[in-house]
């Protein structure tokens, strides 16, 4: 079965089991009527085999390429199978076929391979076709009231089977499909922070390799100063550097309140807003920053991440507007009635947007950057989330890009006088 390795997994082992049944169906018709002698209508048997090894060759070819196949597609194969073996039962016995209970495999297999929804509708089908051939028994096959109960004590026996596979084994195989899904949020999470881990390293041992060129150069630029108070050049090296001491103080921070695990404080909405338009206005001042509503009256748990986390994001913001020549960033905030403990900050910019490829990617691992590392939208997505927060990346179906942050309302929520 070479023809099947690209194929759904799932998809591949109900072709292989069902390659595997017609084989075993033809054997079996063929030793009843020439071994046995038992009176079978070959002829027909025959047809529904032929069709069924058809339908099988049409669906490795449909399936042969399809890495993952659609719930939809599953069902109708199932569906196809119970049929199948409903006509085949049909043609040799009906329910007083000893292979009857083969009506059970369906339902274990739409158990372990499709939603709650699919299971339910697989087992109904398969009683139906039960009961369809229990009702359809020959009267020569019921000599006597005994056989009749009977076969309704194998059909009653047959729709208890069918309940426990369609409970016990359905919720079972969701329980592990949900452990499967927490293991490896748990493993992605695990990695990104020995990643962090590293990256953290690195940065520290940058910085503080940084610190004493920039200790230098401060230096030299006040005996610049002194020299040539009256130079441009020379007084245009203030503000960089100056810049460059105030981020080195706020790492030392950082890093000081990491180590000494202090207790984050919290900062009202109104002071962030003020804070993020200060920050902009002095690194962007050609990017206007466009406020839609006024901030709600609460407050949110901060540190010394938090500014710089939303600043990653509106210097994303405001580099895909400088390429597409646009100058103004929309910030929203917003609450919902059905979660009033959280409140998001809404940033839209107007450049191009997102690729598929990048809305996959972004804010889980490092990715390629016209401009740096692709550290940033990563970095500030850990961050909200070490705040009970977290981050949402979408176009908007206009234009542009939109980064939803949503932060946990810190204490009861004010409300304005």
């Amino acid at each position: 079965m070479a023809f099947l390795i690209r194929t759904d997994p799932a998809i591949s082992r109900l072709l292989m089991l069902r390659s595997g049944a017609i084989a075993i169906q033809l054997l079996a018709v063929v030793a009843v009527y020439f071994l046995l002698e038992h009176q079978i209508p070959l002829l027909p048997l025959l047809l529904v085999i032929s069709l069924e090894a058809v339908f099988q060759i049409l669906s490795v070819i449909a399936y042969r390429n399809v890495s993952k196949a659609k719930e939809l597609g599953m069902l109708m194969q199932l569906t196809a199978d119970v049929l199948f073996l409903a006509v085949l039962l049909s043609l040799s016995g009906g329910a007083t076929n000893a292979f009857v209970s083969l009506l059970l495999l369906p339902i274990m297999i739409a158990a372990v391979s499709v939603s709650a929804r699919g299971l339910a509708y697989i087992a109904v089908l398969a009683l139906t076709a039960y009961s369809v051939l229990l009702l359809k028994i020959p009267e020569h096959s019921m000599p006597h009231m005994q056989m009749t109960s009977h076969f309704i004590g194998m059909w009653v026996n047959f729709v208890i089977s069918a309940s426990v596979i369609a409970l016990v084994v359905g919720t079972m195989n969701r329980a592990l499909h949900s452990r499967e899904r927490t293991i490896a949020t748990v493993r992605e999470k695990q990695l990104r922070a020995e990643q962090l881990v590293t990256l953290d390293g690195a940065a520290a041992q940058i910085t503080h390799q940084l610190a004493s060129p920039i200790a230098n150069l401060q230096l030299l630029y006040e005996e610049l100063l002194e020299e040539q108070p009256d130079n441009e050049i020379v007084k245009d090296m203030q503000q960089p550097l100056l810049q460059c001491a105030q981020q080195l103080k706020k790492f030392r921070t950082l890093s000081s309140e990491l180590r000494t695990q202090t207790a984050a404080a919290t900062v009202s909405l109104s002071v962030l807003a003020q804070q993020i338009s200060d920050t902009m206005l002095l690194q962007y001042p050609d990017q206007q920053l466009n406020w839609l509503n006024v901030a709600p009256a609460s407050s949110v748990t901060n540190d010394a991440m938090l500014l710089p986390a939303i600043i990653n994001l509106l210097q994303n913001a405001a580099f895909a507007n400088q390429q597409a020549q646009q100058q103004t960033l929309e910030l929203s905030w917003q609450q919902t009635p059905d979660n009033p403990k959280t409140v998001s900050l809404v940033i839209r910019d107007f450049g191009k947007g997102f690729s598929a490829a990048q809305l996959s990617e972004l804010g889980g691992q490092l990715m390629p950057s016209e401009t740096g590392m692709g550290l940033a939208v990563m970095l500030s997505n850990v961050t909200f989330e070490r705040l009970q927060g977290s981050l949402t990346l979408f176009n908007h179906p206009q234009s542009g890009a939109v980064a939803k942050v949503q932060l946990t309302i810190d204490g009861p929520q004010v409300e304005p006088a």
